[in-house]
């Protein structure tokens, strides 16, 4: 395992996980020499523009961030380094930016997870980072943990490259969001079957074969049927190795 997924590792089983550090790891499978204090540093200079600390005072300081249609078909978009470069992204990882920032002056801000759209808690108003930091109103949603927050994440990463075909390139791209995915303690248990695939396809075979086995016994006592299924992919990637 490399020091990021260590560390990845490490950060999301902690009580206290630094959800800004734990996006940053993600775009070490990127960029493997990605620094990410540089990064946390550029949310201290972020924070230090905040001239009034209210939702006026983020949104005056965070008003170039936003996001856009084509940001949805853009690998970019899901990592926080590359964000914070453009100062583009998807709805969540622009939540991110705000709350971090928020943190940083002393602001409680939490991310809503809305079906297909993440907006922004800041003390008792809802701003919509995606559209700049609009304040808008919307129906009360519990606030997204880090674990779930991560896991929406790498699965927006996922589907990206689902939607873009199955290259070698995009198959990589999905292992390692769903590498990353189960290294979280709460995930589907369907991404150890997509994880073995993937390592089918990409030609590795035995590990391939171990993740379906490990599926199949993690789901036999409910569904015999995916258990064979996974175990019948398992043997024709075994007879591959001969």
């Amino acid at each position: 395992m490399t020091w990021s997924r260590e560390r990845f590792a490490e950060l999301v089983r902690s009580p206290d996980c630094d959800v800004a550090e734990a996006c940053l790891l993600i775009g070490c499978e990127v960029e493997r020499d990605l620094t990410i204090t540089d990064w946390l540093v550029e949310l201290d200079v972020l924070a230090a523009r905040v001239t009034s600390k209210d939702v006026g005072g983020l949104q005056r300081a965070l008003s170039h961030f936003s996001g856009g249609p084509a940001d949805y078909a853009d690998l970019r978009s899901s990592l926080l380094h590359q964000v914070l470069r453009r100062h583009r992204g998807l709805p969540i990882l622009l939540s991110v930016v705000w709350t971090e920032v928020a943190r940083r002056v002393g602001l409680e801000a939490v991310s809503l997870g809305l079906p297909g759209h993440v907006l922004t808690l800041v003390g008792e108003t809802v701003v919509d980072p995606f559209s700049g930091g609009t304040v808008v109103h919307a129906p009360h949603q519990p606030a997204l943990d880090p674990g779930a927050l991560l896991l929406r994440v790498l699965a927006n990463v996922r589907a990206l490259a689902e939607r873009q075909g199955m290259s070698l390139d995009t198959a990589r791209t999905r292992l390692w969001a769903t590498e990353l995915s189960l290294l979280l303690p709460r995930h589907p248990v369907e991404l150890r079957r997509e994880q073995g695939e993937l390592l089918l396809r990409l030609g590795e075979f035995r590990t391939g074969a171990t993740a379906l086995e490990e599926y199949a016994e993690l789901v036999e006592s409910h569904s015999a049927e995916q258990a064979e299924s996974a175990r019948r992919q398992a043997r024709l990637g075994r007879a591959r190795l001969n």
